[in-house]
């Protein structure tokens, strides 16, 4: 049996709409977790320019010690 095209025509509506909805979720939810990414790399920047502060501080230290 072959479904009505009204039949066919409603169903595409309502599949499209529930594959909206789903990309709007996963959307969002890519947008979260690119957010978090950012926040972490900005956090290991940071490190990095601390430890770097931290290394040049030791280094001079150990310069002035040896001289």
């Amino acid at each position: 049996a072959v479904a009505p095209l009204g039949q066919v025509s409603e169903l595409a509506e309502q599949l499209e709409e529930r594959l909206f909805h789903l990309y709007g979720f996963h959307n969002e939810l890519i947008q979260e977790r690119l957010q978090a990414l950012v926040e972490v790399l900005e956090r290991v920047e940071a490190a990095r320019a601390e430890l770097r502060h931290v290394c040049c501080t030791v280094e001079a230290a150990y310069r002035d010690l040896c001289l």
